[in-house]
């Protein structure tokens, strides 16, 4: 059954980038699993942040080089003014009336296959919306101190969580939960 997951790398201490804001420190050592590359492929779209969107050098890069070939949902107060370049399987739909939108249409366009949530603040939005099914923490082998958070500003939600599966590397740790939704 398809779902709506997020996933994130991040420190040991909870930081999903460090104190600049750069996530190459946690992304180090970070080798994805078999396991990961199995998940991936039954990916049918992606909702990105527009901070991560941006973390790319050349929005146009994606179109070769990014590891979701699947259409791309970008959320964002304001579009970029040049489209980035697509091709026959990834295009860009950049998504200005919230999180619930994006997700309606990811799913649409990921028919049957999961649609992946990638960026903090995005993460944020659609935990407090209740639109996640699943999330996918990875444990990066550092401690940052200092950076963004990856559960910063949800204060005042609780969620409960149940371990589905462990996927254990010589230098890394990834944890998969199911978010029981409460009747």
């Amino acid at each position: 059954m398809a779902k709506v997951y997020f996933g994130m790398v991040v420190s040991l201490d909870g930081f999903v980038n460090d104190q600049n804001g750069g996530i190459q420190k946690l992304y180090a050592s970070y080798k994805p699993t078999e396991e990961i590359l199995a998940e991936r492929e039954n990916v049918g779209a992606v909702v990105l942040g527009r901070n991560t969107f941006e973390m790319a050098s050349n929005p146009d890069d994606y179109a070769d080089n990014y590891e979701y070939q699947v259409p791309l949902f970008i959320m964002t107060h304001t579009p970029p003014a040049k489209h980035p370049k697509e091709n026959d399987n990834l295009t860009f739909t950049f998504v200005t009336d919230g999180i619930e939108s994006a997700i309606s249409q990811a799913k649409k366009a990921a028919q049957e296959k999961d649609v992946v949530v990638l960026g903090a603040n995005v993460s944020h939005q659609l935990l407090k919306a209740g639109l996640a099914d699943e999330l996918q923490i990875t444990l990066a082998p550092i401690l940052l101190g200092k950076g963004l958070r990856l559960f910063e500003h949800l204060e005042d939600l609780e969620i409960q969580l149940e371990k589905l599966r462990t996927f254990e590397t010589a230098q890394q740790v990834e944890i998969w939960y199911k978010i029981i939704r409460k009747s």
